[in-house]
């Protein structure tokens, strides 16, 4: 059957797919449009298949804002070089655009929403797979409703941030929020709504610091006390290595050794375990400090002010209800 430029064009407009992608797909499905149309996305489910475990650490990050309500949308891919393309972006901005309209409540259902050719984001996030042949997907979907809500994106679309307010803010302090959102990333707007399970992680791997902090100190305080100096043993590599250069007898070097198994081991049954929960507390207590939002510093002050200071000046109504953000980096 004779496949004509127009045919082919006709396919790459239906689907976006490569010219000889739609003039094979045309062949083989001889002449009929639809049987192309199903070839072309089956091509594509089977590059996707193939390519599932590939990295996608490039793409796109997307905002779209439409009354009070925005989604934060990430197209991933994995190479720079494929989300600078033209049907890249225009694929991403495709998929924003669906998701302000339809405002999913979760990724899956973004998937699930039709696009404007009819197809669902899933299906065309398939189809550019199968195009490109490089893995795409849908890397992050996130959504917020309030009556004010700010963003920002930063200026190489790798990462950026929405805001809720719980009232009007001036544009520059909204998307100044945003910017501190998108650059120190807070695990919260709060120390109170912050996530029991970071602060448990936080709490152990404090005490477990502590702890190796103070029979590091006991140590160190033997080996000095016996001639020896700490940074020539601190690792059994070290040991050798100073050994080999004369820097250590050999028998300093054995004496290093039982100080460190000794003194550890007799250090960590004594521990004083009050003193060790308070400076565990105290490190926990700093983590919050500069890990949620209203307690970090501001980044476009300076005064050295924190997010919390900075709100209340402007109203002291004025708080952040829930904010997203997306790093393709993080």
């Amino acid at each position: 059957m004779n496949i004509t430029a127009a045919d082919v064009m006709k396919l790459r407009k239906m689907t976006s797919a490569g010219m000889m992608d739609c003039k094979k797909a045309l062949q083989e499905a001889e002449g009929d449009f639809k049987k192309a149309v199903e070839i072309i996305r089956e091509k594509g489910k089977l590059v996707a298949a193939k390519r599932a475990d590939r990295e996608t650490t490039e793409g796109a990050v997307l905002v779209r804002k439409e009354g009070e309500k925005a989604v934060l949308v990430c197209l991933g891919c994995e190479t720079d070089f494929v989300s600078a393309t033209p049907d890249f972006k225009a694929l991403a901005a495709e998929i924003a655009d669906a998701a302000i309209a339809a405002f999913p409540a979760d990724a899956e259902g973004l998937k699930a929403t039709p696009c404007k050719n009819g197809h669902t984001v899933e299906e065309e996030i398939s189809a550019q797979t199968g195009k490109t042949g490089e893995k795409h997907l849908l890397a992050y979907y996130a959504s917020l409703e309030g009556p004010c809500i700010a963003s920002y994106v930063h200026f190489n679309n790798k990462l950026g941030a929405i805001v809720a307010f719980n009232k009007a803010v001036s544009e520059e302090l909204g998307k100044g929020i945003a910017m501190q959102v998108t650059s120190m990333n807070p695990v919260s707007i709060s120390a109170e709504d912050c996530p029991q399970q970071v602060i448990d992680n936080e709490k152990a791997v404090a005490i477990q610091k502590t702890k190796d902090e103070q029979i590091q100190k006991a140590v160190d305080a033997a080996l000095k006390k016996a001639g020896i100096n700490p940074a020539h043993v601190d690792s059994e590599d070290h040991i050798q290595s100073n050994t080999a250069k004369g820097w250590l007898t050999p028998e300093q070097a054995d004496q290093a050794r039982e100080i460190i198994k000794t003194v550890g081991e007799e250090k960590a049954k004594n521990l004083p375990e009050q003193m060790i929960q308070n400076i565990a507390n105290g490190r926990v207590a700093k983590f919050l400090k500069e890990n949620t939002l209203l307690e970090q510093e501001y980044q476009l002050s300076d005064s050295k002010e924190t997010v919390k200071a900075v709100l209340k000046a402007f109203d002291p109504e004025l708080k952040v209800v829930a904010f997203k953000r997306f790093s393709l980096s993080d």
